[in-house]
């Protein structure tokens, strides 16, 4: 999961042959795209953007790692509740554009287990969801009621781009 904090095919622009990636855009933003050889020929020329450009590497690395580790030990109840909380952190908003068709391939389950489990979540009051949108209503439930993935992952991105979610600085008209 990339967003706000990340960068996408890094490894082109750091001597690898193409990107390995494919960016999937579920949410409202902006990006900024670049040709892999000008970053390339960039990263050559400044010592800081590459170190910066091997960060980024590093933490999408130590995201992915963590994530496959979560996917083997963690029931889907507390992936389910990372995956949203993650989306929150990204996007800056309560309100994440998430279907349950999506979220089931994301997490590599059915459809049906996520609505059993979003079912839950709603009943507990820690979410709301509609066709199509998922509004978190409860933060500090859900922080709870997921595994310690969610932080491992935030620490990671602390560590290696001094990057937090800092969601408290969010704009208050996208709640």
């Amino acid at each position: 999961m990339l967003g706000r904090n990340s960068l996408v095919g890094v490894g082109a622009a750091l001597d690898g042959p193409t990107a390995l990636n494919r960016a999937i855009v579920q949410g409202d933003g902006t990006a900024t795209a670049i040709d892999a050889a000008v970053l390339k020929r960039l990263a050559d020329q400044s010592k800081t953007l590459r170190h910066s450009l091997v960060q980024h590497d590093h933490a999408a690395q130590a995201q992915t790692q963590q994530v496959a580790a979560c996917n083997a030990l963690h029931g889907l109840d507390e992936r389910l509740c990372r995956w949203l909380l993650q989306s929150r952190d990204l996007l800056r908003s309560d309100i994440l554009p998430l279907t349950q068709e999506f979220l089931s391939q994301m997490l590599g389950v059915q459809r049906s287990s996520v609505t059993m489990v979003a079912r839950r979540l709603q009943e507990a009051g820690l979410i709301s969801y509609r066709r199509g949108r998922i509004h978190v209503l409860d933060v500090e439930a859900l922080q709870d009621a997921c595994c310690e993935c969610y932080q491992a992952i935030n620490a990671h991105y602390s560590r290696l781009l001094d990057w937090s979610p800092d969601f408290d600085q969010r704009d208050p008209s996208s709640h």
